[in-house]
């Protein structure tokens, strides 16, 4: 196990404000200077004019056509109290303002404007937001209230089976209708398009959570769904592909010989397994294309950090219920951040209003190192250079994981939110071997009776060494358990 020191919280390492990686808070906010800039592809004959007339969102809001309309607006069933009313931005805590995303033709940072042509003009003003608190539209509450809030396990069979006297949490995201994190963004995403007229959606997947969790999404939405998976995880999981097709949607391999940068792909690489990189070049060029489609991206981005809150605003609710002051530490798998910023961002909030001491470590894979191996520095989120550079931990946007690597976590880069987090000491990282996470995996299914996806065993790993090594008599160990492995059983083969 490769591992950072878990990070005391209170502090982070001062850096210099140097003009090229660093704007004024206020800065950031008028230039929209942390956000992604997408307006590469506008060389691919993207038009800004093109898209629907935009729609101010509200509880109900009120575009174009009837159909739309009634489909946004609310069923007018009770949504219990424990559903979360509001999302939560760290942005509006960071001790230090994070740097600008920048224009890959000009090195300035990037407009608003060059977000338009693929993104809901709400979501756009969620990347920009340094408000603390985004109040939840009541028609994706009643979305999330098929789930939510998702259960917090005490693991007593676990602490049993480890012979510890430290309390081990977990917070469990399989019960989802997808069974994993993703749909917390995955309806708010589809909702925001929907009232912006758009009819379809685009992005890409690895393992397949995402992927699916935006087909159901859509679905709901009168919507559909055109994904582009890692070939290597298309070709070993069908099951997630058929579950987008039953929502409606569907799913190509990448790199596929449906788009420019696929089928240049392909000739430099015939062979390759592909990675993420590689499919949202496919589905942010598609997106460009078509009038009636936005593109969509389920982890990395602001907003998909924000959405992912409702984890942890959750979590600070049900420890104070169980009768904690506060988790300890808490664990989570780290891939490109949506898991790991959902659980942790609220809570490291309030480690910086409130003095808590809660400590975090993100568990990444020793395949898709990126904070533990990778630079912090500027790069672009795909291959094809249609994004902007992002300041965050990146292995490069060549890195191909090996095809032996079972789950998710497959990223070349960390979520620049999640990067500023660690980049500031706010958190911790290791990165941990396949076969010690599957065990894991085994040991929390044997004592605790859920099989946790290949993704959450990396988290479960981590928090198992710790347990077993260094956590104290009644010390609270809180695991983000991302989804559950029903449909990734072929994974486990060979470990059980």
């Amino acid at each position: 196990m490769d591992s950072a020191a878990v990070a005391e919280p209170p502090r982070y390492r001062e850096r210099s404000r140097d003009a090229d990686t660093f704007s004024s808070r206020e800065d950031v906010v008028t230039q929209a200077g942390h956000l992604p800039c997408w307006g590469a592809v506008t060389s691919h004959g993207n038009d800004h004019d093109r898209r629907p007339e935009a729609t101010t969102v509200s509880q109900n809001p009120g575009p174009s056509s009837d159909a739309t309309s009634e489909v946004l607006h609310t069923l007018g069933t009770a949504v219990p109290s424990t559903v979360p009313t509001r999302w939560y931005n760290l942005n509006a805590d960071f001790p230090e303002p994070m740097p600008p995303a920048l224009n890959p033709a000009t090195d300035e940072p990037v407009t608003a404007d060059d977000l338009a042509p693929l993104f809901a003009e709400e979501l756009i003003a969620q990347e920009v937001s340094t408000q603390r608190y985004i109040d939840i539209p009541q028609a994706i509450r009643e979305v999330y209230a098929l789930w939510r809030p998702s259960p917090l396990v005490r693991a007593r069979r676990l602490e049993r089976e480890l012979g510890t006297k430290a309390k081990i949490y977990y917070k469990y995201e399989g019960v989802s209708p997808t069974g994993s994190h993703k749909p917390n963004t995955a309806v708010a995403q589809a909702f925001y398009n929907k009232a912006q007229g758009i009819s379809k959606l685009t992005t890409e997947t690895g393992a397949g959570q995402w992927g699916a969790s935006l087909a159901f999404a859509c679905a709901l939405f009168d919507m559909v769904a055109e994904v582009w998976q890692v070939r290597a995880s298309y070709d070993a999981k069908p099951y997630r592909r058929y579950q987008m097709e039953v929502y409606g949607s569907s799913c190509h391999p990448s790199p596929s010989d449906l788009t420019a940068s696929g089928r240049e792909l392909l000739d430099r690489m015939p062979d390759t397994t592909g990675s993420l990189g590689m499919a949202i070049s496919e589905a942010v060029e598609v997106a460009a294309g078509d009038p009636s489609a936005h593109y969509a991206l389920g982890s990395v981005l602001n907003h998909v950090m924000i959405h992912q809150s409702v984890i942890g605003e959750e979590l600070l609710e049900q420890l104070a219920a169980a009768g904690e002051e506060q988790a300890d530490i808490v664990f989570a798998c780290a891939g490109g951040g949506s898991n790991l910023a959902g659980i942790t961002f609220p809570l490291i909030g309030q480690n910086l209003r409130e003095g808590t001491t809660t400590r975090f470590m993100a568990c990444e894979p020793e395949a898709a190192p990126s904070i533990t191996k990778g630079e912090y520095r500027y790069d672009f989120g795909d291959v094809a250079g249609l994004t902007p550079k992002l300041m965050m931990y990146t292995l490069g946007t060549d890195f191909v994981p090996p095809a032996i690597h079972a789950g998710g976590l497959r990223y070349h880069g960390m979520s620049p939110m999640v990067s500023h987090a660690v980049h500031l000491g706010l958190m911790g990282a290791t990165a941990i071997d396949q076969d010690t996470s599957f065990r894991a995996g085994v040991l929390l299914a044997r004592s605790e009776g859920i099989i946790p996806a290949p993704e959450s065993t990396h988290a479960i790993a981590g928090a198992l060494d710790y347990v077993t090594t260094s956590a104290r008599p009644d010390e609270v160990v809180v695991i983000g358990v991302s989804g559950n492995g029903v449909l990734d059983l072929p994974a486990y083969e060979g470990r059980v």
